[in-house]
Order: C-alpha cells, then sequence, then structure tokens
C-alpha cells in the first residue's frame, strides 16, 4: 500500500508563478505519483508542464475556479473516478464549500489550507461567517505560523488547527542558480543588486522600494534594484522609476522554472509587504524570503502579518516598517555597504532553511495530516 489516495482541489498551481502555487505543487510533488490527482484552472503553458508531472493532473477549462455545481460535480467524479480517499483544497475560501459533494462522492478526510487572504476572511463581517461554515466541512485547517494561527482561531475550532507552512527545494534555490547569466544578459555586471521577485501588486511592496531608491544610491551609486515580476502596477512603477535610469531594472514576468536564477543574481533581496484596507489585504508568510534564504541571500522582509516568521531578525534577515521608504532604505544601505556581514548572514538563512524549511520536513507533516 502505498498511501491514501489524494485529490488536490487548487485554484494555484503551475505553471501559473506564485507563492501558494509553489507550495500546493510541492505537497503533491512529496506524494506517491500514483496516489495523486489535481484538478486545478487551465493557464497559459499548463499542457507542457503537466506532460512533465508524474501524477494525474486534470485542467478545468477556464482560469478560475469557483464553488459553482459545475466545478462541485466534476471534483466529485474525480473522487469517484479516481477513488479518493482524501481531498485537499490548496485554499479553504472559497472552494472549501464544495466539500459536502465531495464527501458524498467518497471522500472520507478533507484537509484544507489557508493562507494570508483566510485569515483576512476570519476578521472581515460576513466572510468571516463563510469561513466559519467551510470550516464545518473540514477535518484539519492548516495555518501558516502564529498570525495567522490567531486569526483563523477566532471562526475555526483549535482542534481543528494545524500548522503546516511551506518547504523550499534547496537544492533548486541555491548559490551559484544562474545568476551570473541574468547579470550578463541584464547588462549589470558585478554592481551590488537588491532584487525583489514577486507579483506586482501594492501589497508586496515594490512602490516603496522605488520610493526609497534615491536614497540608496546617494550611499551605493552603482547599486541597482531589480524587480521580477508581473502585476497590475507595473506600468506605474515604470512610471516612478523613469527618472531613476538604468538604476531600476522591471522584468515582467519570468517563466516559473526561471526564478532561482533571478535570486541568485541578487546580494540583497527585499520585498517590503505591508498591511492594506484596514487589514483585509495582509501577508500570509511570504515564501520569497524563504526561496531568497536558501540563495544565500540577506532578505529584507515587511512587517505585514505573518512575513516576520519567515526571518531571523539579526540573523537572516532584517524585519522594516513596510510604510517607510526611509526605513526601507536604511536596511538596504546598510546591507549593501557590509557585503561580508550580508553574506555572513545570507549564509544563516540557508543554514536555517535546511534545518527547519525543506520539503522533507514538510512532507512528513503534510503525510500524517492525510
Amino acid at each position: 500500500m502505498t498511501g491514501r489516495r489524494v485529490l488536490f482541489v487548487t485554484n494555484d498551481f503551475p505553471p501559473r508563478a506564485g507563492g501558494i502555487q509553489a507550495f500546493v505543487h510541492g505537497l503533491a510533488a512529496g506524494r506517491p505519483p500514483e496516489t495523486v490527482t489535481v484538478y486545478a484552472p487551465r493557464w497559459h503553458g499548463s499542457e507542457a508542464f503537466d506532460r512533465r508531472q508524474p501524477f494525474t493532473v486534470v485542467r478545468h477549462p477556464g482560469r478560475l475556479m469557483l464553488p459553482v455545481p459545475q466545478v462541485a460535480r466534476r471534483a466529485a467524479a474525480l473522487v469517484a473516478e479516481h477513488g479518493c480517499e482524501t481531498v485537499v483544497f490548496g485554499a479553504a475560501a472559497p472552494l472549501g464549500l464544495i466539500a459536502p459533494a465531495l464527501r458524498a462522492a467518497g471522500a472520507s478526510r478533507i484537509v484544507m489550507l489557508t493562507h494570508g487572504h483566510e485569515g483576512s476572511w476570519a476578521s472581515t463581517p460576513g466572510a468571516r461567517g463563510v469561513l466559519a461554515r467551510i470550516g464545518r466541512h473540514a477535518d484539519v485547517v492548516t495555518y501558516l505560523g502564529a498570525y495567522t494561527r490567531r486569526r483563523l482561531a477566532r471562526v475555526i475550532p483549535e482542534a481543528k488547527l494545524v500548522r503546516l507552512a511551506p518547504g523550499v527545494d534547496a537544492e533548486v534555490f541555491r548559490p551559484g542558480a544562474g545568476g551570473v547569466e541574468v547579470r550578463k544578459r541584464l547588462g549589470i555586471g558585478d554592481r551590488p543588486v537588491v532584487v525583489c521577485v514577486s507579483r506586482l501588486v501594492p501589497r508586496k511592496g515594490q512602490d516603496m522600494l522605488v520610493r526609497a531608491w534615491p536614497a540608496v544610491l546617494r550611499a551605493v551609486p552603482d547599486a541597482v534594484l531589480l524587480l521580477v515580476g508581473g502585476g497590475p502596477i507595473r506600468a506605474r512603477l515604470e512610471r516612478a522609476a523613469r527618472a531613476l535610469g538604468e538604476s531600476v531594472r522591471i522584468t515582467g514576468s519570468v517563466p516559473w522554472g526561471s526564478l532561482p536564477s533571478y535570486y541568485d543574481a541578487g546580494d540583497v533581496f527585499a520585498m517590503p509587504c505591508r498591511t492594506r484596507l484596514g487589514g483585509i489585504d495582509v501577508e500570509g508568510l511570504g515564501i520569497v524570503y524563504l526561496e531568497a534564504s536558501a540563495t544565500g541571500l540577506p532578505v529584507v522582509a515587511g512587517s505585514s502579518g505573518g512575513a516576520p516568521d519567515a526571518v531571523r531578525p539579526g540573523e537572516t534577515g532584517v524585519v522594516v516598517d513596510g510604510t517607510s521608504p526611509a526605513r526601507i532604505a536604511e536596511a538596504l544601505v546598510a546591507l549593501l555597504s557590509d557585503p561580508a556581514a550580508a553574506r555572513a548572514m545570507g549564509a544563516r538563512g540557508r543554514a536555517w532553511i535546511a534545518e527547519e524549511w525543506t520539503w522533507r520536513h514538510v512532507n512528513a507533516r503534510f503525510a500524517r495530516l492525510l
């Protein structure tokens, strides 16, 4: 017997890039492949990606799955067709609402992963009731860290809450993962580089990095800010960075498999995330900090939500007020001005990943949940 058959029902799955996508894929990849079926939306490049997976991936025809009868029927059919005893929702809200239909189809155990947005739902009138309803259908609801647990415990019975944070593949995210080639391609050479790998949205703080950058340049004139990712504020960032010339580079979206080389192109990683919209828009953890640490970079993280759980302040990185360009600049200048100390911090971060955040640790915890 190789293990329980598991159906992952998720909107978040590669080749779409993102922290949740990497998390869910890592959990699926850590199971015996003959026991795994994934039901996820179609995305650009998904056919080629799916052919490379050792497990079965079934794609929904659209780019978004909602808790509607059509999706419930298709997921229920997969439970029955593949004999899945356990269903894992890649994000509890909102797809967890279809859990009763999957129990009726034969699933005996329901595991729901949560991220930052479920923590926000727990604090929002109306959404709070929906999340409580979702939680009633679950056997296990996971949380990322202390911050998200406190919020979820307002509406989810504590007996159901179990910590499960993402892992990092330290063989993929590592020093020497291709950064030299990225620097050569971008014409950066040996200049000091602050890199941010993330979707370009206000919460992530790329706009604050651009605002902080003139102060960084006054102290480190040849520094480069490398923003990797696409998103709705890209045009705004490009306008704001125009006066800074070639010292700010915005790549747009890059292939999922190329991300390690972009981390490796940096000397410092920074994503000064901030909480927005009265606490609704908040960072759940920030796997990018862990990936950067695995690559041997010191990290500058924002103080939003659970982001500080991904940093050992003073050892692997620095936590700053993501609403303050002055504080962000101060942290970046300190790291760029002392490369030896920055490298030592990055080395401690990589060692921390090996001790606590590898997929071996995460998959062992996940197996117990199943």
